[in-house]
């Protein structure tokens, strides 16, 4: 603040905003590099992804491959991913919801999956 001039200093707000900005690009790139798991059937179907989301490996135990019903296999591949997702997503809000609040309350920032 500006001695009796009620006015942010500008020059302050700027560095806050850069500080912001790195701190977010920082905490960006640790979700890309971490990963995170989601299961389905019981532990038969495994997916990881990154925390940014981005599916990186599959396991599918032998006991879940049945020709006969290839269906089923496919519905627990897709429920897998979608856990792995739903985690990635919570460990996002985890990273990246205090720093989203201190840009403004953390809604509508583009880019942001929250």
């Amino acid at each position: 603040m500006i001695p009796g001039g009620g006015q942010p200093n500008m020059q302050q707000l700027l560095q806050q905003a850069q500080q912001m900005q790195q701190d977010l690009q920082r905490a960006q790139e640790e979700l890309a590099n971490t990963e995170v798991d989601g299961q389905s059937g019981g532990g038969l179907v495994r997916a990881t992804v990154t925390g940014a989301g981005e599916l990186r490996g599959l396991k599918i135990d032998p006991k879940a491959v049945d020709p006969e019903d290839t269906e089923t296999l496919a519905d627990l591949i897709v429920a897998a991913v979608q856990a792995a997702n739903e985690n990635a997503q919570a460990l996002q809000q985890q990273k990246l919801g205090p720093l989203a609040q201190g840009l403004g309350g953390g809604t509508g920032i583009p880019g942001l999956p929250f």
